[in-house]
């Protein structure tokens, strides 16, 4: 791990200023909410991000394959982002197989050489954070934010307790020293919504509102989608 990040970090110019700053947050998106919107918000906010960007995934490595198809899920997220300052990357949804996160962040790093790159997760997604492909050479390319709520497990895993240990920072200025390689537990407002409840109002004929943006909804009902 260590060998992976020092050459990561050399290769990167860790230790220059960066330039900007870019938030990552990824997910399946079936539907997108305003958990996901609201959550992208805070943290551009939070951490003075210069830019956030939704990351969809076309198939992910460890969760089911999603209720929508990647068309459809796609057009839902750039309904959500109008008229705020978030933006779509639909990189992943190219191509076939599984997509993976670390090289995700690699292309990134790749065509951003002097970004701080912020990769936003939940604490729940970080404390799996081992099940994740070549997930010890994520802070190669990326900081971790991890959006914690009160009364959360911390993780139970050694390895990335060791990883917390020595690459935790406390204060959020320390996320534009470098391009990569900090984690901080940031303490974000989440709003109650998930996914999987929207799909089971949908199923159950029940209304989305204030749960989703009403073009979402509109996209929903007018494709029939989650059926």
């Amino acid at each position: 791990m260590d060998r992976a990040r020092e050459r990561g970090g050399q290769g990167l110019n860790a230790d220059s200023q960066p330039v900007r700053s870019l938030g990552v947050l990824g997910g399946t998106f079936d539907p997108v909410h305003h958990g996901h919107l609201r959550l992208a918000i805070e943290c551009r906010e939070v951490l003075g991000l210069s830019e956030v960007c939704l990351l969809p995934a076309r198939l992910p490595n460890l969760r089911d394959e999603p209720g929508a198809s990647a068309s459809d899920r796609l057009a839902m997220l750039y309904a959500a982002v109008q008229g705020t300052a978030l933006r779509v990357d639909d990189r992943e949804l190219a191509g076939n197989g599984i997509t993976y996160t670390v090289e995700t962040l690699a292309a990134l790093r790749r065509e951003e050489p002097h970004t701080a790159i912020c990769f936003i997760l939940g604490q729940d997604a970080f404390n799996g954070l081992p099940r994740w492909h070549r997930w010890q050479e994520l802070l190669g390319f990326a900081h971790l934010v991890v959006a914690t709520r009160p009364g959360y497990a911390p993780p139970q895993d050694e390895a990335l307790q060791d990883l917390l240990a020595r690459a935790e920072v406390q204060e959020v200025d320390a996320l534009k020293t470098r391009l990569s390689g900090h984690i901080l537990m940031q303490s974000i407002p989440l709003l109650p919504i998930s996914a999987t409840d929207l799909r089971a109002r949908v199923r159950a004929g029940r209304c989305l509102a204030a749960l989703t943006p009403p073009a979402v909804a509109e996209y929903i009902e007018q494709h029939r989608l989650y059926r």
